[in-house]
């Protein structure tokens, strides 16, 4: 199998230059050529596969110059007991007659970015390897909260690699910063920006276009990557949990092979939900891919209407992985929506860097809401529907899971769809401890690492170990910069 641009199919690429360039030097992003699909009895003979076993099955129709060999290994090395503290790794919890929620949060960051980011530095290796390019590669990260983290934590102390991440000051929760201000390793660098998350992206992906920048890499034997979702990297292992959903849920009786569900998934970067869609055109029998905004609902206008309008206010919200207004991934579908007409796709990326908004053809609008719905979600909405599922179901969940159950209510509200369906629940709720203990109730609330012991004893829920030792690490990084001053800071940590 070989991978192209979204802005420029005539170049080919193997997976392994796919992962370890990250983003094509026009600013494409990489993605197959043409999508595998499941063969007719896979997913009943993946049912009764472990999660790793079904990462490698799927993983493997994708990454046809790895061998299996190599896959389990990694398999086994990113999704073992020492990294997530579920057997199931990605478990399915029945939350009523035919809602059910995929926890995707029981990792070592405890956010559903840990699926990808175990996997990446193990792909992005041994890619380096098979490329025969034996630089240091820097990788370079924007994050909304939880990706910057999950990154480290993946490569950190990884031979050849430097990873350095950006996040919006003031942007993120106070376990998030405090997550990502006192990680370990000597090859890691964290620093904020001033500004919002789309202000870190696009510095990011601007970086990764200076030529100047990567020439004076160059010379010191370093290219720069990203662990970012634009790297197809990541995107991969992601379709790997939706497949494993639906197996789950066959496992278990809840549905018959060939009924359909539903998937519902909170979404900023699009990453997430791309990769339910990619499992969708695999085979996997999902009828409807709903996409749940909070006020930045950029992507619930878009899926509405057809335009893509980031001209608009941004909010600061209780759902701060979320708060994006330049959504990338939303690219690919792009790509895969217009036929693979890249010059198509290039316009409407240039459309949006020059004006901030492009409107599809009708063709793809046509294709766009046979498969997506989407809905969006106010602060107080959002808090409400955390209180509701733990005065009625007592399941605690985080802001971001909150938006796709309320989206989802509101779906069904609107549709009549009582269809079975999955929400992707994205981050376990003690990493947003003060907005959680808000919406059950608790006025008087304590603030730094304290709020997850006041959460784990006013629920019961025990506070995930990766996040109760917080509180006895060392702050390593405190620093801020302007956005305009982004280059000067990777310089001199790549050297």
């Amino acid at each position: 199998m070989y991978y192209v641009s979204t802005r420029n199919k005539m170049l080919e690429f193997t997976p392994a230059q796919a992962i370890s360039q990250g983003l094509s030097r026009e600013g494409g992003l990489f993605l197959p050529a043409s999508l595998p699909k499941l063969p007719g009895h896979a997913l009943e003979n993946l049912k009764d596969m472990s999660y790793q076993q079904r990462a490698v099955y799927i993983m493997g129709m994708y990454l046809t110059h790895f061998t299996t060999a190599e896959l389990t290994a990694y398999a086994a090395k990113a999704y073992g007991p020492e990294k997530f503290d579920a057997k199931e790794v990605v478990p399915v919890r029945k939350v009523d007659e035919n809602t059910y929620c995929l926890e995707l949060w029981h990792g070592p960051t405890c956010a559903f970015k840990d699926l990808a980011l175990q996997m990446l530095p193990h792909l992005l290796t041994a890619s380096m390897r098979k490329t025969y390019d034996n630089r240091t590669v820097c990788i370079l990260v924007a994050t909304s909260g939880d990706t910057g983290k999950a990154a480290m934590e993946g490569f950190r102390d990884v031979d050849q690699t430097k990873i350095l991440v950006f996040y919006p000051k003031d942007g993120v929760s106070e376990v998030q910063a405090l997550q990502m201000k006192t990680q370990e390793g000597d090859n890691v660098g964290v620093c904020s920006v001033v500004g919002n998350f789309d202000d870190a992206q696009t510095g990011v992906k601007t970086l990764f276009s200076d030529e100047e920048l990567r020439e004076d890499l160059n010379e010191e034997n370093t290219f720069l990557s990203s662990a970012n979702s634009i790297n197809w990297g990541r995107v991969l292992p992601q379709i790997v949990y939706y497949v494993s959903a639906y197996c789950d849920l066959l496992k278990a009786g809840s549905i018959q092979q060939g009924d359909p569900i539903n998937i519902c998934v909170p979404t900023g970067n699009f990453g997430n939900i791309l990769a339910a869609y990619y499992a969708r055109e695999m085979g996997v029998p999902i009828g409807k891919l709903i996409c749940a905004s909070n006020s930045n609902n950029v992507l619930t206008d878009f899926l509405k209407t057809g335009t893509y309008d980031r001209n608009r206010p941004f909010y600061n919200t209780v759902s701060p992985s979320m708060d994006i207004l330049i959504s990338s991934n939303l690219e690919r579908l792009l790509y895969s929506l217009s036929e693979g007409d890249d010059a198509k796709v290039a316009g409407y990326m240039a459309e949006l860097n020059e004006k901030g908004t492009y409107t599809i053809d009708d063709k793809m609008m046509e294709k766009l809401q046979k498969v997506f719905a989407a809905g969006c979600t106010s602060e107080e909405e959002t808090k409400a529907t955390i209180g509701k599922l733990w005065k009625e179901h007592q399941y605690l969940i985080d802001t971001h899971t909150a938006v796709a159950f309320h989206v989802l209510e509101q779906y069904r509200a609107e549709t009549g769809d009582q269809t079975p369906a999955v929400v992707a629940s994205t981050a376990s709720p003690f990493k947003f401890c003060d907005a959680v203990l808000q919406a059950i109730g608790v006025e008087d609330r304590a603030e730094g690492p304290a709020l997850l012991d006041q959460l784990a004893e006013v629920t019961g829920v025990p506070t995930p170990r990766p996040l109760a030792g917080l509180r006895d690490k060392e702050v390593r990084f405190d620093g801020w910069v302007n956005k305009e001053q982004m280059k000067a800071v990777v310089k001199g940590f790549a050297k």
